[in-house]
């Protein structure tokens, strides 16, 4: 098993009680849920640096050419 590293997350109680009820629909304990959400908010976040570093050299590309 990979070695995780542990860390103190402090939340309102609003939000502890919306990850709660979110993590209980989908069977997963509120750390298994936030760390659910935050490897899919990597994962977004890869593909849009992805894509803007695709345009970018587009536009770069379009730029030299003319």
């Amino acid at each position: 098993m990979t070695d995780k590293k542990k860390f103190l997350l402090r939340m309102d109680q609003d939000l502890w009680n919306e990850l709660h009820a979110w993590a209980a629909d989908e069977l997963r304990s509120v750390n298994g849920q936030i760390e659910y959400v935050l490897r899919q908010a990597v994962r977004t976040h890869r593909r849009a640096a992805r894509s803007d570093s695709r345009e970018k050299r587009a536009r770069d590309d379009s730029q030299e050419t003319t």
